[in-house]
């Protein structure tokens, strides 16, 4: 058996740098795709398109672009690939002391302190914040880096302030200070993400990790606040959301593509994770594009 090793990114600034931005487009894609996580939080812009948010336990589908602010040692996978169908993606990266170890102590820095503790769970921001600060984020191309630092500061500041934005691991997700549980659970996500039109059975995920099955679930459920077989089969859910809006394919079709063998079971989940019955979902996604 192939395993995919769980990957953790060692981010360093350029020389002379607080933090790390980078621009991704069609002439230079982001491949890093797979499970990962590092101390820095990471702000990421995806200017259109369409595709899956993957953070911590949490996985949806986004259209039209997405903002996320994702925590220090989040795991979560890559947002764009060259199906994405997006226009650009910019991401800054910063330590929680990026500017000293009290600077956001100050009682001016207080928003954007509580933002960082929000971000422990990952962020979406939607609706006016996503648009405005997009456009704020991709301006960094054309600043100096003085000029990008004040920039980084406006925007945390004015996501601190806003309303429009989900807590998308409200649920609980909670990784201990050990490096062992992050290789742990990025083992079984990645492992989850390659593997998810297969079935996946407890005893074959459990011994990937050297774990007996009633051990696994137990730290599987503290960790994720999910049983596997919940997360294994939302990963597949979404996988069906994405199917069901970009492919001309049927209902069926997507069904036994996403990794579920029984119709019913599919249709009866699929309206308990989205509220809709999938040709429900396929309409009303219709009606909003065009």
């Amino acid at each position: 058996m192939n395993i995919q090793k769980p990957t953790f990114e060692a981010i360093e600034p350029d020389f002379g740098h607080s933090f790390t931005y980078q621009k991704f487009d069609e002439n230079k894609l982001n491949k890093n795709n797979v499970w990962h996580f590092h101390p820095e939080l990471e702000l990421v812009y995806v200017n259109g398109g369409s595709g899956k948010r993957q953070i911590g336990s949490h996985v949806s589908y986004y259209t039209n672009g997405d903002l996320i602010l994702i925590g220090s040692n989040l795991p979560h996978c890559g947002f764009t690939d060259a199906l994405t169908g997006n226009t650009s993606e910019t991401v800054v990266q910063m330590k929680m002391d990026f500017l000293g170890t009290d600077f956001f102590k100050i009682p001016e820095m207080k928003k954007i302190e509580s933002l960082f503790n929000s971000a422990t769970g990952g962020i979406a921001f939607y609706g006016k914040t996503k648009i405005k600060i997009g456009e704020k984020m991709e301006v960094l191309e054309y600043q100096t880096d003085f000029q990008r630092l004040l920039s980084i500061l406006n925007i945390l500041n004015e996501l601190g302030n806003s309303n429009e934005m989900r807590l998308l691991n409200a649920s609980g997700f909670s990784l201990a200070t050990d490096v062992k549980d992050n290789d742990r659970i990025n083992v079984v996500f990645n492992h989850v993400k390659n593997n998810f039109k297969e079935e996946i059975t407890l005893e074959e995920i459990s011994s990937m990790v050297s774990m007996t099955i009633p051990s696994f679930c137990r730290y599987f459920k503290k960790i994720t606040n999910k049983t596997f077989v919940q997360f294994a089969n939302e990963y597949r859910l979404v996988h069906a959301s994405k199917l069901l809006a970009e492919k001309p394919m049927s209902i069926t079709e997507v069904c036994f593509e996403c990794g579920f063998n029984n119709f019913s079971h599919f249709n009866k989940s699929f309206k308990a994770f989205t509220g809709q019955n999938p040709s429900e979902y396929r309409n009303e996604l219709k009606t909003v594009i065009n």
